[in-house]
């Protein structure tokens, strides 16, 4: 009998990964989804998913659980803010931890007690036991001191995914493949910093075979629940030795103004090293490969020649 899961976030870039290796593997999926949350990326798919809307109640997010019954939620749904501003705060406590605060209780009514929570090595600076980088981080981390209770109070199981740097065809998000797709297809220099922090990125499809085990470990092995792992590539590099990878298997020719911009304020210059991995997972999909099918999948693979 197919297992069944119910996924929060599945409009971002990781939750579309694992949304399509889910239904790849046979499970029937679920998802929650904001009412204003559209699903473009896995429009292909829409007639495979049941969708449940949800305005930020408890009562909808209960109907969702309810009428799921999933044999695991996978919670991936939140607000990623680098740096915030004030009238940010708000946002972030609703989104990181209000809302998954609603949906253990929802789980908790309902008698479904299986998640794969979503954590970020950003809550480890410095390579520190606990040292949010950021805003963003810190309430990661406060939602998973709130996970504590419903462990010991009842009786939930809990793997939480602290994830590095993600990539991967079909990837929108404004991150460092972004800036250079762009500036290769603009012929403008890009800004960035001296270039001397470590990146450590790991392929979507690879990251969402990881939920996939951390989540089938709590339905066959409950009693080695409650864990905490990190998803991790197989090497870490500096953005200047990430950009010349770039170039060199696309073929482009970027000009990049190393030192035109700061370092932000905490800069992650060293990643997270003290994490366990889960069980049975490794990344396959080297950068080289992994950055080859992105472009693909982008079309701009040979789109400049260096001069």
């Amino acid at each position: 009998m197919a297992h069944r899961a119910l996924i929060t976030g599945a409009s971002g870039f990781v939750g579309e990964c694992l949304t399509r290796k889910l239904l790849k593997n046979g499970w029937q999926v679920h998802l929650i989804l904001r009412q204003n949350s559209n699903l473009d990326g896995l429009s292909d798919l829409s007639n495979l998913l049941t969708i449940h809307r949800t305005d930020g109640s408890f009562t909808s997010i209960e109907s969702a659980v309810k009428n799921s019954q999933p044999d695991v939620v996978f919670h991936l749904a939140s607000l990623f803010l680098a740096q915030h501003q004030p009238q940010d705060i708000n946002n972030l406590i609703e989104s990181n931890i209000l809302f998954p605060n609603l949906l253990l209780e929802a789980m908790h009514h309902c008698g479904i007690r299986n998640l794969v929570n979503t954590g970020t090595s950003w809550q480890h600076y410095q390579d520190k036991e606990y040292c949010p980088v950021n805003l963003y981080a810190a309430t990661k981390d406060a939602f998973e001191r709130l996970i504590t209770y419903y462990v010991d109070a009842h009786d939930f199981k809990i793997n939480t995914l602290k994830l590095f740097d993600t990539y991967g065809p079909g990837d929108k998000r404004k991150k460092i493949f972004y800036l250079l797709r762009n500036a290769a297809r603009s012929g403008q220099a890009i800004n960035m910093s001296p270039g001397e922090q470590k990146i450590n990125l790991v392929y979507g499809e690879d990251v969402a075979e990881a939920y996939i085990l951390a989540g089938k470990s709590l339905i066959e092995y409950p009693e080695a629940s409650n864990e905490t792992y990190g998803i991790a590539g197989k090497q870490s590099i500096s953005l200047r030795e990430l950009v010349k990878v770039y170039c060199e298997v696309t073929n482009l020719c970027i000009n990049v103004k190393w030192g035109a911009l700061p370092y932000r304020t905490r800069e992650m210059m060293i990643p997270w090293s003290k994490f366990k991995p889960v069980p049975h997972w490794s990344p396959e999909t080297s950068l080289e490969k992994g950055i080859v099918q992105m472009e693909t999948d982008n079309s701009i693979q040979g789109l400049l020649v260096k001069n």
